[in-house]
C-alpha cells in the first residue's frame, strides 16, 4: 500500500467523526430549540460542556 493511500485511510476516519460530530450538534440544536429553549440556554449547555471537557484534559495531564 502506498504512503499517501495509508494516509488517506487514516484521515477518513477523523473527517467522517467531524462530520457526525457536525450532524449531531445541529440535531441537538433543532431538538433544544423545537423544545423550547433559548438562545441563552443552550449556550450555558455548552459552557458546562466545555467546563467538564476541560476538566477531563486537566486530570489526564496531571496522570500523564
Amino acid at each position: 500500500m502506498s504512503q499517501a493511500l495509508a494516509t488517506r485511510e487514516n484521515a477518513a476516519p477523523n473527517t467522517n467523526r467531524e462530520r457526525a460530530l457536525k450532524i449531531l450538534s445541529k440535531s441537538i440544536y433543532r431538538e433544544l430549540r423545537q423544545n423550547g429553549y433559548e438562545p441563552k440556554q443552550i449556550v450555558a449547555l455548552a459552557t458546562e460542556l466545555i467546563s467538564l471537557v476541560t476538566t477531563d484534559i486537566k486530570e489526564d495531564s496531571r496522570l500523564a
